[in-house]
């Protein structure tokens, strides 16, 4: 089994560190910067072997120009898109890979909406999905579509309720809040609200968190709830009869009156 390990960056990003147990040699997911993942390899003896890359923005690709430098054999994996300079594979729906050292094949899921390109790297029963989606919430939709974004996470919905949901952000608090406001009166909410303050509290990470607890809570993942649907019509004053509109229009209330 994979041991993930979160290395903090910038403000509230998580670069993952993947490694087998005992194993030396490491796979990381997202290294927007290079200096703690040059810290934490040293300290602990390891050597970099792979860099799976879910998407072209630079708090998620800016270390590895550097990384590569310091370990010339690292075999970057990127999805097509020309803003993602440094790929030494590309990857899209249904390929896999199997990155040197972790005996672990990943499955790369095509989830497009918070850009354009965005994949994730789906294997041994967790989900490395960069900001497609955060705990609790989603990513902002930025050179993709609502729609597009709308559709990749009710296609991470379909997997088993048990998969581990690795995110590249602790936004957690944060979206829990947003997700009050749609679901002011929902026990299983109001529960996880009050486990994540305490986390956070304690200096504890809030992710991964499991699909199943998205499913329960995360607003994104609940566009066909009719509370969160009466919510998202009461913000848009509308109807709205599809479950993409329902999304976008969550979507929209998050960015212009919460965040």
């Amino acid at each position: 089994m994979l041991e993930p390990i979160a290395i903090p960056a910038f403000e509230d990003n998580y670069i993952w560190l993947l490694r087998a147990p005992g194993g030396t040699g490491v796979t990381l997911v997202d290294p927007g910067e290079a200096a703690p993942v040059l810290a934490y390899l040293s300290e602990h003896g390891l050597h970099l072997e792979a860099v799976l890359l879910t998407h072209h923005h630079g708090d998620h690709i800016g270390g590895v120009e550097t990384l590569c430098a310091a370990f010339p054999e690292v075999v970057v994996y990127a999805p097509e898109d020309a803003r993602i300079a440094l790929a030494h594979q590309r990857v899209g729906e249904g390929d896999a890979i199997e990155p040197v050292g972790l005996g672990v094949t990943f499955r790369v899921l095509e989830v497009p909406g918070h850009t354009a390109t965005h994949v994730a790297y789906l294997g041994e029963g967790r989900l490395f999905c960069g900001d497609t989606l955060f705990a609790a919430g989603c990513g902002r939709v930025f050179d993709g579509t609502a729609e597009q974004l709308a559709r990749s996470l009710a296609r991470i919905a379909r997997l088993a309720p048990e998969t581990l949901c690795y995110c590249a952000h602790e936004y957690t608090e944060a979206n829990l809040g947003f997700a009050q406001w749609v679901e002011p009166q929902h026990a299983a909410l109001e529960a996880r609200i009050v486990e994540v303050r305490a986390a956070r509290a304690a200096g504890r990470a809030t992710v991964p968190s499991t699909l199943a607890e998205e499913l329960a809570t995360n607003p994104f993942l609940r566009v066909a709830v009719p509370e969160v649907r009466a919510a998202a019509e009461r913000f848009a004053g509308e109807a709205l009869e599809e479950s993409a509109a329902v999304f976008a229009a969550l979507r929209r209330w998050k960015d212009e009156r919460y965040d």
